[in-house]
């Protein structure tokens, strides 16, 4: 065998070798490597699941907080003491920081206005007026005074008729009025001497009718201007609610209700005690205008036979 074929035949006892001894994994050493490759990534990928579902959960909380009208609570930190509470703050819209009334008095000061104030304060100086007038002419020394019952009926037992008339002249009551104007018509006769009275006491009582008839009308007005107040702030209520672009405040509505109200109370203030005065004073104005009558009859009865002058006496059949 030649240098050649010696050469070829170890070659191919070194291939063959090689073929036939076990070889090492080349991915031996790559393997550990690749493992923890994917328990790191396994890792951040389960830290950013956990972010993500606490971030979630949280939104969650916050989202149900607002629907519901609580507030989320918040922790503060560690480092940084907790924030001292403030008193609130004034509301700077909707009543423009102006506090409302302490008292039932400003309120209805507020409410009524002065417009209102001004009418029905008037309507209250005249009624008081008028009741104080109406009571001091309602009395029975101004109608039908008993000293005047008693001296006119006196002069007239001692036949001094000018005294009589004279007294009842100088009276200025009612029934001091009806005598002297009866006496003076006595000497056309009895007849007209009852007419002149009867004219005198209806003239009286429309006189004082006259005056009462002021606190009827106050006690039909009063209601009135209570019912206009309280139209006027149900319609000023109803602007708010017209005008306002979102649901109007309550203090907004309240403004006009309170002048529907309040102006109705006030009219019925003034209104009932009017209407009952009224009724009582024109009651006891009647009955003392009824005494006055029935009075004066009684006094003049004994003048039914007196003639008129020039007239033949009646001769009995």
């Amino acid at each position: 065998m030649d240098c050649g074929d010696q050469a070829t035949a170890a070659n191919f006892l070194r291939a063959k070798r090689f073929v036939s001894e076990p070889r090492a994994p080349q991915d031996s050493a790559v393997e550990p490597c690749r493992g923890g490759l994917l328990a790191r990534i396994s890792r951040w990928l389960l830290v950013v699941v956990l972010a993500l579902g606490t971030a979630g959960l949280t939104r969650a909380q916050d989202d149900a907080a607002a629907e519901f009208g609580e507030p989320a609570a918040v922790e503060p930190a560690a480092d940084q003491p907790a924030p001292t509470p403030r008193p609130p703050a004034a509301d700077a819209g909707g009543d423009g920081g102006k506090k409302p009334p302490s008292t039932i008095l400003g309120w209805t000061f507020e409410a009524l206005g002065w417009t209102y104030i001004i009418v029905f304060g008037a309507i209250s100086f005249t009624f008081v007026s008028v009741l104080v007038l109406c009571m001091m002419t309602a009395r029975r020394d101004n109608l039908c005074p008993q000293e005047l019952v008693e001296a006119f009926d006196q002069r007239l037992n001692e036949k001094d008729f000018q005294q009589a008339y004279d007294l009842a002249r100088s009276d200025e009551s009612v029934l001091g009025q009806v005598l002297s104007s009866g006496l003076a018509k006595l000497s056309r006769g009895y007849d007209h001497a009852v007419e002149a009275m009867q004219e005198v006491g209806e003239e009286e009582s429309m006189k004082l009718e006259h005056r009462l008839s002021y606190m009827a009308l106050i006690g039909n007005i009063s209601p009135m201007i209570g019912l206009f107040g309280t139209v006027q702030g149900m319609i000023a209520s109803f602007r708010v609610i017209a005008t306002s672009g979102s649901t109007p405040k309550p203090s907004e509505l309240a403004a006009g209700i309170s002048t529907a109200l309040f102006t109705t109370l006030v009219g019925l203030a003034i209104a009932i005690p009017a209407i009952a005065a009224y009724n009582i004073l024109r009651n006891r104005v009647a009955r003392l205008l009824l005494e006055v009558g029935v009075t004066s009859e009684n006094l003049m009865s004994r003048f039914e036979d007196v003639q008129p002058k020039g007239a033949k006496p009646k001769t009995p059949s």
